[in-house]
């Protein structure tokens, strides 16, 4: 099993450098200092003195690659590649565009992220498989056709519609919760309450027909019909049996979403005004400051990575296969 692991962290590693080399292509090749100089400055005519003077405050004022004029292992260590990029590896993410220290910011907004996400994720995960093994449960009856219909309507439906709609009608008209904003400790429950309730209801149409999927494997199975002919119950078979057999799948989907949940909701955080890392990319975005929309995209991408090796690291708990492979 250990070998395993280790053989799994090691295929990791080429990934993120591939992920760090492609990001930097992206922003710094098609997108050269110049530009982005002249973006932040946000005038028609930039004289160049101003966009050299914009990159000398910001450290673009060097080769991307190689720096042909320095010395020895200068020639590697002074350009924007080493100094922007290999510097995220060690977690060093440097000083934004407008001069703010992303590590601290990140450090700050991880939390509130984390309050939105986790609730939403754990809430979700309990309503979307009790509601798809009731459905599993009254099978080929008039109740699994209405639930059926009900999960296509709410999966046809925007998550947007449900955001302005809750806020409308939960907030505005019966005045139960603050429509957007954010506190500390205790305090934050009655912001979160709302954003969390939407995201949990949108997701509820594909979530429900993924897993009632998965469970209508499972019944079919041999397992199942001799529980059945031992004497359970449906209801028995469904959850001593079915719902533990579909864990290796359910796994899939919650571990590799875990790591992910630092990274916050976009759209929620937005519309909420919650000061989490979604809200801080869109931010970002558009004020044009490429330096914590870079961090924000390789971090995302080493949380992802970690949420497949963690899922590559249950399937040995739960699968003993996996670990003979």
């Amino acid at each position: 099993m250990a070998q395993y692991i280790i053989r799994r962290f090691l295929y990791t590693l080429p990934l993120l450098m591939g992920v760090n080399v492609l990001t930097f292509m992206l922003f710094f090749v098609v997108n050269s200092p110049d530009d982005m100089a002249r973006m932040q400055l946000g005038q028609k005519h930039v004289t160049e003195a101003a966009v050299e003077n914009w990159k000398q405050q910001h450290g673009y004022d060097v080769p991307l690659l190689w720096n042909s004029k320095a010395t020895a292992q200068e020639k590697i260590t002074q350009t924007i590649f080493y100094q922007k990029s290999v510097g995220l590896f060690m977690f060093r993410f440097g000083v934004s565009d407008g001069g703010r220290n992303i590590g601290a910011d990140i450090k700050a907004r991880a939390w509130p992220s984390l309050a939105l996400a986790l609730p939403t994720l754990c809430l979700g995960l309990l309503v979307n498989i009790c509601f798809a093994l009731l459905m599993v449960l009254f099978r080929n009856q008039y109740q699994e056709q209405t639930g059926l219909v009900l999960c296509v309507i709410l999966m046809s439906i925007s998550s947007l519609f449900y955001i302005i709609g809750g806020q409308f009608m939960v907030s505005k008209l019966l005045k139960l919760v603050p429509i957007s904003g954010y506190d500390e400790g205790v305090s934050a429950i009655r912001f979160l309450i709302l954003p969390v309730l939407i995201g949990v209801f949108s997701g509820l149409g594909s979530g429900v027909r993924w897993y009632r999927a998965l469970f209508l494997e499972e019944v079919e199975k041999d397992y199942v019909r001799t529980a059945r002919a031992k004497g359970l119950s449906e209801i028995q078979t469904l959850f001593r049996h079915v719902l533990r057999n579909a864990m290796i799948p359910i796994l899939t989907g919650v571990v590799v979403v875990l790591p992910l949940l630092f990274m916050g909701s976009l759209m929620m955080e937005s519309f909420f005004s919650i000061p989490g890392l979604g809200s801080y990319t869109i931010d970002a975005i558009n004020s044009q400051d490429f330096a914590i929309v870079r961090a924000m995209v390789f971090l995302g991408s080493v949380l992802y990575v970690i949420g497949l090796l963690l899922t590559d690291i249950s399937y040995t708990l739960v699968d003993p296969r996996v670990r003979l492979s």
